[in-house]
């Protein structure tokens, strides 16, 4: 892993989980701690981010998994380099919404594109830098928290695309567990909120603290 100044913890899962709630919750508790937190997520987080997320969340688009996955590395690419990295050398924790491994889940195991090419690919998108924890929002799809009314264009792939890639999370959990942790998502927020800020603070406890002397990225 590239050595960094600050702290890098992504929230990930299938789309209606939760993760949006929860990062939020997250960033606040740590800000209440006392930590510079920058919340962030992907795709978008940069002015060309956004747009290419809105060509990627469009339903009125319809996109080869091949190209799909080409658009969610260059935004990365982006992101890492404008958003993330400049964070993390000043310190602070990056507390980001979706990364690496919701490419592995989405376009490897979803898609069915190659797992080690998108691991390569998300290499090169990164520089190397990898998360120091992954939240996995675990939630059957039935259970999924969506707005049939406004659903984007991966919310609306139906049931067994949502199955490939939460089973696709939980392999990734299994082959990482160090790195990422499955939490129940089906509790009540509250419920989950506690046991995220528990393994997080676990992580803080572990690493040395977030602006203190570390290699620079």
């Amino acid at each position: 892993m590239v050595a960094v100044a600050g702290l890098f913890i992504t929230l990930e899962g299938i789309d209606g989980s939760g993760k949006t709630t929860q990062a939020r919750l997250l960033a606040a508790w740590l800000r209440e701690a006392g930590h510079p937190v920058r919340l962030t997520r992907e795709p978008g987080g940069t002015e060309a981010g956004e747009g290419i997320r809105e060509l990627l969340l469009s339903p009125h688009y319809t996109l080869a998994p091949e190209a799909e996955l080409f658009l969610y590395l260059a935004d990365r690419a982006i992101h890492v380099a404008e958003i993330i990295r400049p964070a993390l050398g000043r310190g602070e924790v990056v507390v980001c919404e979706r990364h690496t491994d919701s490419t592995l889940a989405y376009q490897g195991y979803g898609r069915g594109l190659d797992l080690d090419l998108v691991r390569r690919l998300n290499t090169l998108a990164t520089g190397g830098l990898e998360p120091h924890l992954t939240l996995v929002l675990d939630l059957p799809p039935s259970q999924a928290r969506l707005d049939a009314k406004s659903r984007d264009r991966l919310e609306s792939e139906g049931a067994e695309f949502a199955a490939r890639v939460a089973e696709g999370f939980r392999r990734l959990g299994r082959a990482e567990p160090e790195r990422i942790k499955l939490v129940n998502a089906s509790a009540q927020v509250p419920v989950v909120q506690a046991k995220i800020a528990g393994l997080v603070q676990r992580l803080l406890e572990s690493e040395p603290a977030p602006g203190g002397r570390r290699e620079g990225p």
